[in-house]
């Protein structure tokens, strides 16, 4: 056992000592020590249960002939950092976490570890950790929150997001906003909608990471029986040395791509999965998923981009249902997992309950996936957007660049009507390095859609989107624009071209006149103390089609 190297042998006393200073016997000391990775806190409503998921954790680990070893990690809320400086802090943390997690499970050489998350860094954070240290590991994470009623309606975070733009057009009063406040988020759990939680918990299901049932809602039984059942098979791939890598193979990254693109996730999942796959070292390129997308139909609509619900996903099925219907397309692949079986066997009984929730092959949304990569002068390393959530009537658009240096400038032009109908609403500097930290652009996608503009406008930006996010929105511009990318040099008024179904982001200007205003150019210095975390955050990341992973 790993851990034997701080429990064994007579020059060994001091470290024995320090575990019965905690409370351990010595017959503790000689099972396996299992680190639990919990990242319970006050602060997420996505994550102020875990104790509960961890309480069911350690029985199953000590049920079953193991040690548990809590620790934690940080975790962030993107919804409370959203719209602020806060915001420059969540992809950056997803680095921290990783990095934390290593510390801690190499400097006490413990020997598997079950990790328990649910929001947005969080999870890949986490799967970067255990692809690194490549030491049996499971992940669990804290489920969805339930779906919230207002007026006897379904809601959820949302229409909560897009809400205040219908209070500055006066199609909802104030005190209805309130109300509904109250109302769209109603307990613990990652939030009701396929933002970048959800996806990456579904996906993570789907690379084989977690056990079958990532849907299970927060609060349920069912999510505790699983958080059980999580501790007991930590031990059984102890026991059977089945470790990381040997589970997040190219097959296994293959499957998460084809359930990414059956339910429309969240764009940032491109982001992640990359970074992942570098921890793992699996190749990873966009050409491999847009060769994915061509060929998995889009068979899941949850909000933002449809009318169900993350709870309505779990009653038809949940993602095994969705893997299941993948197989029967002949297209899912055959990988190990974390249950010890293979994807096959994970998904034998699994069945579809509900066809409007999980569609078949003749009544799919579209026959190509829910995620699109275009290419063009205005992004020659590519760029990233969540075509699930774009109406048919965007999906080809071409328009005047209304130029903003930062997101909060651009809000403050959409709530005060100065973007108009065709209009193409560029945020630059707001990338990896430029930042720093590639903020989230979902308040001005949501006021976009609040102002009534989401059938007319376009965004594109070299920052990155919530799942939360419906429109034409691009994002993750590449190169950025704090690196001389061609974003850098847009002026005010110079023609957009979009075409999403072909893949295509152009920059309707010739390029001697890029280079000219190139000449002329001066790279901005990141708005961050010198010396903090996001000054050297800036200093070490890469490009964000390469997963804004440090160089």
């Amino acid at each position: 056992m790993k851990s034997h190297a701080t429990t064994k042998g007579v020059e060994r006393a001091t470290h024995r000592a320090l575990y019965y200073a905690m409370g351990f016997l010595p017959e503790d000391l000689d099972k396996p020590l299992i680190g639990i990775v919990n990242t319970q806190n006050e602060a997420v409503p996505g994550h102020i249960h875990l104790d509960t998921i961890s309480k069911a954790v350690r029985e199953g680990v000590l049920a079953s002939g193991g040690t548990p070893i809590e620790f934690p990690t940080i975790g962030l809320c993107d919804g409370i950092a959203q719209g602020n400086y806060g915001m420059h802090y969540p992809l950056a943390s997803r680095e921290l976490i990783a990095d934390s997690i290593e510390c801690m499970m190499n400097g006490h050489s413990y020997d598997a570890m079950v990790m328990i998350t649910n929001c947005d860094k969080i999870t890949p954070g986490m799967l970067m950790a255990a692809a690194r240290l490549n030491v049996p590991a499971i992940m669990i994470s804290g489920g969805p929150m339930a779906t919230g009623f207002n007026e006897g309606k379904e809601v959820g975070y949302t229409d909560l997001m897009e809400a205040p733009g219908a209070v500055q057009r006066g199609t909802m009063t104030p005190k209805e906003l309130e109300k509904l406040e109250r109302e769209a988020l109603p307990g613990c759990g990652s939030c009701n909608l396929l933002g970048t939680a959800n996806s990456m918990n579904f996906l993570t299901e789907g690379i084989g990471m977690a056990l079958p049932g990532s849907t299970f809602t927060a609060a349920s039984g069912k999510r505790l029986a699983l958080g059980k059942e999580t501790g007991k098979k930590i031990m059984e791939l102890y026991h059977k040395d089945i470790k990381p890598r040997d589970i997040l193979t190219p097959d296994a990254f293959y499957n998460a791509l084809l359930v990414d693109m059956a339910i429309g996730g969240s764009s940032n999942t491109l982001l992640h999965l990359a970074a992942i796959a570098n921890e793992a070292d699996v190749e990873f390129n966009m050409g491999q998923v847009m060769d994915i997308a061509s060929k998995t139909p889009h068979l899941v609509k949850l909000k933002p981009a449809g009318d169900h619900f993350p709870a309505d996903l779990d009653r038809a099925g949940g993602v095994a249902a969705v893997m299941k219907e993948l197989k029967n397309l002949g297209l899912l692949k055959n990988a190990m997992t974390v249950s010890a079986k293979t994807t096959y066997e994970n998904i034998e009984e699994a069945v579809v309950l509900n066809r409007d929730v999980i569609r078949d092959l003749p009544t799919a949304y579209s026959q190509t996936g829910g995620l699109a990569i275009l290419y063009g002068s205005l992004a020659p390393e590519g760029a990233v957007c969540k075509k699930a959530g774009v109406v048919d009537k965007m999906l080809k658009h071409q328009g005047p660049a209304r130029v903003y240096n930062k997101e909060e400038d651009s809000v403050k032009a959409i709530f005060n009507g100065e973007i108009n109908p065709g209009d193409v609403v560029v945020v630059r500097y707001e990338g990896p390095k430029g930042g720093p930290g590639m903020r989230e652009m979902l308040t001005p996608t949501s006021a976009i859609i609040g102002m009534d503009l989401g059938d007319k406008v376009a965004l594109v930006t070299d920052g990155r989107f919530s799942g939360a996010t419906r429109g034409a929105a691009i994002g993750h511009i590449s190169p950025e624009a704090a690196d001389g990318g061609p974003l850098a040099f847009v002026e005010e008024g110079d023609m957009i071209s979009i075409d999403i179904e072909k893949g295509i982001l152009d920059l309707m200007v010739s390029i001697e006149v890029v280079e000219e205003r190139r000449k002329r150019w001066t790279a901005p210095v990141p708005p961050v103390q010198k010396g903090s975390y996001l000054d050297r955050y800036s200093k070490l990341v890469g490009s964000a089609m390469s997963g804004a992973i440090f160089k």
